[in-house]
């Protein structure tokens, strides 16, 4: 069945990259109405449309309603695109009420253009090039973040934390990787 489909949309897709090719012999030009050159406005990965795939990790998180601060934070510094890539990619994704436990204006300042590098390290830190599955973790294990920092695993009672508080309450594979819920915003030390 899969091959079927992949059949039919590589036809789908001859079918219409020939029809775009149709007309003038190719010799098609960027032209207005008016004349002038127009361009093609560029579009990063995170602007691809597939209703088709499963989501993959940003489209993951703008689906939660328990991660419009990450989503928001993710926007503001930028990384939409990188996190749509293939990966794959490892995000461990505080929610809302994490964020929530940061100090008083944290977030905000976090989210302010004059702050973007301090923020794109921190989301790195909560990022690492690989899919890392929960059953993967062992006690005392670590990894090295996108930030260069490095995170430690500990296990306890059954349950899995990042940095010894971080507790994992939830993993959600994506198509570019793995998601692990926790409850805790990690800080790079």
């Amino acid at each position: 069945m899969k091959k079927f489909i992949t059949f039919c949309a590589i036809v789908g897709a001859m079918l219409v990259f020939g029809s775009c090719n149709q007309g003038d012999g190719g010799s098609q030009s960027a032209t207005s109405q008016s004349g002038a050159a127009t361009s093609t406005p560029v579009v990063g990965q995170s602007g691809v449309k597939d209703d088709v795939s499963q989501p993959n990790i940003v489209q993951v998180a703008v689906g939660s309603k328990d991660h419009t601060t990450l989503v928001a934070a993710v926007q503001a510094a930028g990384l939409v695109d990188a996190l749509s890539n293939a990966g794959p990619f490892t995000v461990f994704a505080p929610t809302n009420a994490a964020f929530e436990k940061l100090p008083a204006g944290t977030v905000e300042g976090l989210l302010k253009p004059e702050k973007k590098a301090d923020l794109s390290t921190i989301l790195e830190y909560h990022t690492y090039v690989g899919s890392l599955k929960a059953e993967y973790f062992q006690d005392g294990q670590s990894f090295e973040q996108v930030s260069g920092h490095k995170i430690n695993i500990t296990k306890k009672d059954g349950k899995t934390y990042v940095n010894g508080t971080a507790q994992i309450v939830a993993s959600i594979p994506t198509a570019n990787g793995m998601i692990h819920v926790i409850d805790e915003v990690l800080l790079p030390k």
